[in-house]
């Protein structure tokens, strides 16, 4: 599994409850393909810096998944059919950042394996 971060614009204009189904549907995807879903981090109603689809402001929300890239691919697929999306991005994460790599970077005696003398 790889882990994602998915930013998706919604509609400003919509209902709490619209936007809140959407993410549970990607969620639940997620989940039933075996993935596994991290923080929605919602960031509300923001301006944009310039217009798109007429409209001047949008309702941002962040969600962090872990899945195979085929699932992934399908939850691109969801969010680019559904109307009450605006734009989204579906952004590989890397381990590091994931926290998925090692915490400390390896010394050099782990690196590099003792040689043999005699």
């Amino acid at each position: 599994m790889r882990p994602y971060e998915i930013a998706v614009i919604f509609d400003s204009t919509l209902d709490e409850g619209v936007i809140r189904e959407v993410l549970d549907r990607i969620t639940g995807h997620v989940r039933a393909a075996g993935g596994t879903t991290g923080r929605v981090d919602r960031w509300g109603r923001r301006p944009f810096a310039y217009e798109l689809r007429h409209r001047s402001e949008g309702y941002y929300v962040f969600v962090e998944v872990a899945a195979e890239p085929a699932v992934v691919a399908e939850v691109d697929r969801m969010l680019a059919l559904s109307d009450a999306v605006l734009r989204h991005r579906v952004i590989r994460q890397p381990e590091r950042v994931a926290g998925r790599a090692p915490a400390r970077p390896a010394t050099r005696e782990e690196a590099v394996p003792a040689t043999k003398t005699g």
